[in-house]
């Protein structure tokens, strides 16, 4: 009967525990690949307006609700990115690229260690089915 129980706990452990971990940290990873994709994509239009040199861009501009608007911008050489927790900077294009760049970069480590906790607990998840 203690078998019984002690398998039934680890079972419990596994599902109730590392099982909801692992999905929690595969959420996480989610987001910061969403956020890196975003960040890259920003980089390679910054990339494509610097080809351009300067001249005015004809555009669409989200105003919200999935509704778009014609938009023309006169002057290319600046652009305004949020930095994080709603915080708006001004960069030229070079100091964009430079900055996109860094944050890509940090947003990928951060996530490897992520990864890395959730390959942790997968091993844990067969090494507790193991043992049981």
């Amino acid at each position: 009967m203690m078998d019984k129980v002690s398998k039934e706990n680890i079972e419990s452990y596994i599902n109730d525990t590392l099982k909801e971990e692992i999905k929690r940290l595969d959420q996480y990873i989610q987001a910061y690949n969403e956020e890196i994709m975003e960040f890259v994509q920003l980089k390679n239009s910054i990339e494509a307006l610097q080809k351009k040199g300067g001249e005015k861009l004809k555009t669409q501009m989200n105003i919200g609700g999935r509704c778009f608007m014609k938009a023309e911008v006169q002057n290319t050489d600046k652009i305004i990115i949020d930095v994080g927790k709603s915080c708006f900077v001004e960069f030229t294009m070079v100091e964009a690229i430079k900055f996109l760049n860094f944050k890509i970069t940090v947003l990928t480590k951060e996530c490897q260690v992520i990864r890395d906790e959730s390959i942790k607990q997968r091993s844990n998840v067969k090494l507790t089915m193991v043992l049981s």
